[in-house]
């Protein structure tokens, strides 16, 4: 194996972190997207080897390959109603716990384990975290069906919020050129804003739009984000109070709930 960079070993010294201050025996857990979450579900994998006994929810079929491979037991939507955390990575995450997801293209999968869960733990290199959002392109998910009509309705959408005809909206190409498949079998369309002023109404109104799936702002959703640097030094941040882009019949922190 390649040694580490001092950003894996951040990544790495995170996701060690927070299996011993967040996963307890019994737990239901969703299992995040993505290098950083990865090197929380190898963590996890070291203790399930040691006899603890937890079940997981996967976030994308790389993730769920990943735990059968080290033995976390997985489990379904089919079998359990709630979970009681998930343990995730952002692209970009700013200082009310926001964030920019979907570079692993997951961003579907890993929206719908965080609607159904308790408590929503971000895990990042001290890297990630932004003043402002948007240097990390934005991830759309779009059908495959009339997605160019789907993308020059985003285009109109951001338009009216004050960014450019200019922005580009690039759908995501493999190295061949062919386009990214989801794990859902749609498109990824990025969008380059460069900087992202008011990501509530972005997070909100982009899935208004017919043929949008979801979009990568994560508004509202994280409890706590645990950094590391590559040193190992550990820092947490709440954002608990973070008010959200959308409403929702999952509690999270103090924030409202519908219903």
């Amino acid at each position: 194996m390649a040694p580490l960079t001092p950003q894996d070993e951040a990544k790495k010294a995170v996701g060690i972190a927070a299996v011993e201050r967040y996963v307890r025996p019994g737990m239901l857990l969703g299992l995040g997207s993505g290098t950083t979450s990865h090197w929380f579900v190898r963590a996890l994998a070291d203790k399930v080897k040691d006899g603890l006994e937890v079940r997981g929810v996967p976030t994308s079929n790389a993730t769920r390959d990943l735990a059968l491979e080290l033995g976390v037991p997985l489990v379904g939507f089919d079998e359990i109603d709630r979970l009681e955390i998930v343990v995730d990575g952002p692209d970009e995450v700013d200082h009310d716990g926001h964030m920019i997801k979907g570079g692993g293209a997951c961003l579907l999968w890993e929206r719908i384990v965080a609607d159904a869960a308790d408590r929503y733990i971000v895990v990042a290199d001290s890297s990630k975290l932004k003043d402002r959002l948007g240097a990390f392109p934005l991830p759309i998910e779009v059908i495959q069906h009339g997605w160019e009509s789907t993308t020059r309705s985003i285009g109109r959408l951001l338009q009216l919020h004050g960014y450019s005809a200019e922005v580009p909206l690039v759908r995501r190409a493999t190295a061949d050129g062919s386009p990214v498949i989801t794990d859902s079998g749609n498109f990824i369309v990025d969008a380059h804003l460069e900087s992202i002023d008011d990501p509530l109404v972005i997070d909100r109104e982009l899935n208004w739009i017919p043929g949008v799936v979801e979009n990568g702002l994560f508004t509202g959703l994280a409890d706590e984000v645990i950094f590391s640097t590559p040193s190992g030094e550990i820092s947490t941040m709440s954002c608990e109070h973070a008010p959200a882009g959308r409403p929702t019949t999952t509690p999270h922190g103090l924030r409202d709930r519908v219903g």
